[in-house]
């Protein structure tokens, strides 16, 4: 028994410093950093502020702004996703002939880099839609927000239906068939049967779009920069300026610290509240 701990420690022990090195270290000293102000360049320029940025952060209208928007794409997105998926599962779990193509082909965009599905959807945005007097979406500050949940929810669809559809492949024929001899129609089936058994499956596609949502990054810079005139910022880009394009790495550490808190927060109360509903089978 003790070879096989020291075995398990030996083949975790890269993976656990690895991870320490590059998460558990960095967040650490990015909380040391979020109590002072600083420019980013010199050690010398650092000047110990306390709780200073953190109260700062509540006064910032354009990280509030940001936070809004945030939150109203997150939830826009989270809805799309998990909708779409979800029909996806349940189609492609049918006797379609094609199904497995059909998989193959919803699942691939997951596989693009969220920069370049930003940089292609911004092309068709800003040009296709143009074309067909559709104006261009992006220096509409309500059309970008759109386009980003289009996008979010083209990219991200095909991941949570691979989930949805281990999910329903789990469910016993016989519980299935049991409904149906019982009477119930499909979507009687689908609502009092499937749905209550697939609890598992929404906890972890609501907690993974939660959090992705809330965290995006790569489409916001690549589809809208943030634009038209700081209009579509989201979280992640706004704590970015503010370290990078303006210096304050002190402040933007402390609203990076904020935004962990938040999302958190978030995902534990969404996990503990769908957990209760999950059925056993």
């Amino acid at each position: 028994m003790k070879i096989n701990k020291a075995w398990y420690t030996l083949f975790t022990f890269p993976l656990m410093f690895a991870f320490a090195l590059v998460v558990i270290v960095p967040f650490v000293i990015g909380i040391g950093l979020s109590f002072v102000e600083w420019d980013g360049l010199s050690k010398h320029a650092m000047t110990f502020v306390g709780l200073q940025n953190y109260a700062e952060v509540f006064k910032d209208a354009r990280f509030l702004a940001s936070a809004g928007r945030t939150t109203i794409y997150t939830l826009l997105s989270v809805a799309c996703v998990n909708v779409v998926g979800l029909i996806f599962a349940l189609v492609v779990t049918t006797k379609l002939k094609c199904a497995n193509l059909a998989r193959t082909m919803l699942f691939v965009p997951y596989l693009i880099g969220g920069l370049i599905l930003g940089y292609i959807w911004k092309s068709v945005f800003s040009e296709f839609f143009i074309s067909i007097e559709w104006g261009n979406w992006l220096t509409d500050s309500k059309k970008a927000m759109a386009a980003m949940v289009i996008v979010t929810t083209w990219q991200m669809a095909g991941y949570v239906m691979i989930v949805y559809i281990t999910g329903i492949m789990a469910i016993p024929d016989d519980v299935i068939e049991a409904a149906q001899v019982d009477g119930a129609t499909y979507m009687q089936t689908l609502f009092r049967v499937k749905f209550p058994l697939l609890m598992p499956s929404f906890t972890i596609c609501l907690f993974l779009t939660l959090s992705n949502c809330f965290k995006v990054y790569d489409v916001n810079i690549a589809l809208t920069g943030a634009g038209p005139n700081y209009q579509s910022e989201m979280f992640s880009l706004n704590i970015y300026n503010e370290i990078f394009d303006l210096s304050n790495f002190g402040y933007g550490q402390a609203k990076a610290i904020i935004f962990f808190l938040i999302i958190a927060a978030v995902t534990l109360v969404q996990v503990s509240i769908t957990k209760k509903r999950e059925v056993a089978m």
